[in-house]
This record gives C-alpha cells, sequence and structure tokens, in this order.
C-alpha cells in the first residue's frame, strides 16, 4: 500500500511534534507546519492527501485554511483537531468539507483511525472516477470527483 502523505498543522509546536512522532511510531510519516500560512505553502508545493489541521492559530486561522484548501485543492481530506472549538466551529468546518472534527485530547489510535479513512475514501473516490472515465463516462467521472469538494 502507498504511503499516505499526511501533513500536521498546528501552531503549538511541542504538541504536533510528538503527533508526528507518533504517527511515525505507527508507520505513518507526515510532514509538519506551524501555521495557516505554512500549510497553504506547502498544499501549493505538494497536496498531502490528509491534512489534520488545527483550529485556533494565529495569522491565517483553520477555518480560513479549511476553506482554501477545499476550494483549491478539493481532494485533500481535512481532518479538524482542535483544543479550543466549539459545536459552531464544528458545524461550520462540516458545513465547509471537514472530513472529521476531533477535539483535543484524543487518543492516537483514534486519530489514525480517521486518517486511514480519510484516505480510504479519496483513493475510493478517485478509482470510481477513473471506472466512469474507462466507459467514456466523463461528465460522471468528474461529478464524482466534484462531489468530493461540495
Amino acid at each position: 500500500m502507498k504511503k499516505i502523505k499526511l501533513l500536521l498543522v498546528d501552531d503549538e509546536e511541542n504538541f504536533v511534534n510528538t503527533l508526528a512522532e507518533r504517527m511515525k511510531m505507527r508507520d505513518v510519516p507526515s510532514k509538519v507546519v506551524f501555521s495557516g500560512e505554512e500549510a497553504l505553502e506547502a498544499v501549493k508545493v505538494e497536496a498531502p492527501d490528509v491534512m489534520v489541521l488545527d483550529l485556533r492559530m494565529p495569522g491565517i486561522d483553520g477555518m480560513d485554511v479549511l476553506r482554501k484548501v477545499r476550494k483549491c485543492h478539493p481532494h485533500v481530506q481535512v481532518i479538524i483537531l482542535t483544543g479550543h472549538g466549539t459545536d459552531l466551529d464544528e458545524e461550520e468546518a462540516r458545513k465547509l468539507g471537514a472530513f472529521h472534527y476531533h477535539k483535543k485530547p484524543i487518543d492516537i489510535d483514534e486519530l489514525l483511525s480517521t486518517v486511514k479513512k480519510a484516505y480510504r475514501e479519496k483513493i475510493e473516490d478517485a478509482m470510481v472516477a477513473a471506472t466512469f472515465a474507462q466507459a467514456g463516462e466523463f461528465g460522471e467521472a468528474q461529478k464524482i470527483l466534484d462531489e468530493d469538494g461540495k
């Protein structure tokens, strides 16, 4: 199985570096960035399969990153992981297309499970779209891919 391209975004450097280390121990290496600006730049350079994104960060906050990523890179699966989110934040994140919304603290295996589910969904959508495209149903293939970007 191909390695998941995982991007971890959080301004709490100790937290996100520890999270990256724990993911690596579970055979899921990741790239780490510490701000919304860095996240958007990283996605421009190489879009990840899955992004784990904090909401509350100085500068460009997580909700703005989510909006921009879903618009420009709709196939990136975004998982929100926040210690300061509200029910309204969760509702907005889901409307914007977040794959899942978790609150800190979180069990690492639960987060890893969500990352794997997000990756699996991305791959399945791409495979279904490819099947339609091979059958000459390009409009249907595009609809499947566009559904991901809502």
